[in-house]
């Protein structure tokens, strides 16, 4: 029998829910991997063109605009019963038109018990409990394998012209300090930087995601040019940013990271 519930997102929302789900709509990609992760595949009717993950199933997934340009009429062709958001992936515009019309869970992830909380709070109103301990145990059991060899001052670059830097009250920030690097961006969000800006901070190391700006061996040298005593690489970006089921593979991309800068000389 259907089962009409009131649960709190992490906005502190109230979002009533007809149980059992069964068409989710993910804005989220690391949210919608996650769904995949603990067998949710049959439920899901439409996710993001960002939602790249996993490959086996992208292809063929019902794609329904970008995290931030919802095809909206598409949206409301799959006939959801329930929508996953995230206050910095979908602006509040986008969660206030939904809610209009379907039940709408938001997540906000700061640090990694923000995202162990949004995976129980998402396994548990999708009856998927179990599914979802046994991932968080994997992952628990995943991130304690931390081999830390030094601490390294850095920047974390996400665009170009201007330069943009991951600052504080961030995920990636979060998981920056967790994998060894002492971030010198004090700022919150993403702060724009100049060239003197950077200088003036001069980073051990500067780590160039490779989303959402393309980053380019000529980038790097244009950057080795201006800061030389600086060890610079191109990261994963998807291992310091999904707070998902991806977190199974962040600690020990971390650790391979600490191999490379030690024997990076500068």
């Amino acid at each position: 029998m259907p089962e009409s519930i009131e649960v709190l997102d992490m906005l502190g929302r109230v979002v009533k829910i007809q149980k059992p789900i069964q068409r989710i709509v993910s804005l989220v990609p690391s949210q919608t991997e996650f769904l995949y992760e603990i067998g949710l595949k049959d439920k899901i009717v439409g996710q993001t063109v960002f939602c790249i993950h996993p490959k086996s199933h992208f292809k063929k997934s019902k794609k329904i605009g970008g995290t931030k340009k919802v095809r909206f009429d598409e949206l409301d062709e799959l006939k959801p019963d329930f929508i996953l958001c995230n206050k910095e992936e979908n602006n509040e515009e986008i969660v206030e038109i939904l809610s209009e019309k379907y039940p709408v869970w938001v997540s906000d992830i700061k640090n990694i018990d923000d995202a162990f909380y949004m995976m129980r709070s998402i396994g548990e109103i999708m009856d998927a409990e179990s599914e979802t301990e046994s991932l968080l145990k994997n992952i628990e059991s995943s991130l304690s394998q931390k081999k830390i060899r030094h601490q390294y001052s850095c920047l974390y670059l996400v665009w170009r012209n201007p330069y943009m830097a991951v600052g504080t009250d961030t995920f990636i920030n979060h998981m920056l300090e967790r994998s060894g690097f002492i971030n010198l961006v004090k700022h919150s969000r993403y702060p724009e930087l100049s060239a003197e800006d950077m200088q003036a901070l001069n980073p051990e190391v500067i780590l160039l995601s490779s989303e959402p700006y393309p980053f380019k061996e000529k980038h790097m040298e244009e950057l080795q040019n201006l800061l030389p005593n600086s060890k610079i690489l191109t990261v994963d970006g998807e291992l310091f940013s999904w707070y998902g089921s991806r977190l199974l593979n962040s600690q020990p991309y971390f650790n391979e990271l600490q191999r490379q800068l030690h024997k990076i000389k500068r």
